[in-house]
């Protein structure tokens, strides 16, 4: 069993025993290191109580939330303003995940809570490659002389598994070093069958939702016009739906800088569908 701490909350059409589930859905109420606008952490509650707006079913791919055989283990409790200890928190709880045989599905917070998720889901998978729809690059070194930084998650990523190892989707903001070190090692992909590099091996996809478009997705800490629709994103969902997909996230969602409770919706629906697609 995972050891917590936890906070009670549970998604719809999710199997309340934990031992016969195949997917565990983490909630990870993280947003310590936001650079511009922060309550990310607000999000798993507010999704979970949006998902009970939706129907179980996906007519995308013809399947019911049901057969994904998933079980909600909650939000995990995080000490405010330890981001080294919370990082660990999460990590040690994947890791437990991985030990009982089963797949992590991620909703954040903050894009930074990636990092101890492919940190334990590396052990168990040496040659593991990551898909990363985003807005933004994520390669920085370092934010204002802090290295562990929601801007720099990828970068740390591709130092644990290798940047061949990562494909990037939807990227359409970042510094100029940061597109560079794209093009150096060809992460930025338009093409579905760009992808087929990654068909016989693990695949682990990290969404950040502000890579659909502010007209769909302004509740998000850091928006970017001219993102992905919402029919895009579920394109490569089919497409990935044939891999080896062994776990997944789904981050940054601010569900108070939309007060209509849209951007909530589409992130559980996101969420809904990514589920069905692993």
């Amino acid at each position: 069993m995972l050891s917590g701490p936890f906070l009670d909350r549970n998604w719809m059409g999710q199997n309340s025993d934990y031992e016969t589930s195949k997917i565990v859905m983490l909630g990870l109420p993280f947003d310590g290191t936001v650079s511009y606008r922060p309550g990310s952490r607000f999000a798993p509650e507010q999704i979970r109580l949006a998902s009970w707006g939706l129907e179980e079913y996906s007519p995308y791919f013809d399947k019911h939330l049901g057969d994904c055989n998933f079980h909600d283990a909650g939000d995990l409790e995080f000490p405010l303003g330890n981001t080294v200890k919370s990082l660990d928190l999460i990590e040690k709880n994947v890791r437990e995940i991985y030990n009982d045989g089963k797949k992590v599905f991620g909703i954040g917070g903050e894009h930074l809570v990636t990092l101890p998720e492919i940190k334990a889901v590396s052990e168990f998978y040496k040659d593991l490659t990551v898909v990363h729809f985003d807005a933004h690059t994520d390669l920085r070194e370092e934010y204002l002389g802090e290295p562990l930084s929601h801007s720099a998650v990828i970068r740390h990523v591709g130092n644990i598994i290798g940047f061949e190892n990562i494909k990037q989707i939807g990227i359409r903001s970042g510094m100029k070093e940061e597109f560079d070190l794209m093009k150096k090692y060809n992460t930025q992909i338009f093409d579905y069958s760009e992808l087929d590099c990654f068909k016989k091996k693990p695949v682990f996809i990290t969404v950040d939702l502000d890579v659909l478009d502010t007209s769909i997705m302004p509740g998000t800490g850091t928006p970017e016009c001219g993102g992905l629709k919402f029919n895009d994103l579920i394109g490569w969902f089919k497409y990935l739906s044939h891999f080896n997909i062994v776990g997944a996230d789904v981050v940054e969602l601010a569900p108070d800088y939309d007060a209509s409770g849209v951007s909530t919706a589409v992130a559980a629906k996101v969420i809904r569908e990514l589920l069905i697609a692993i």
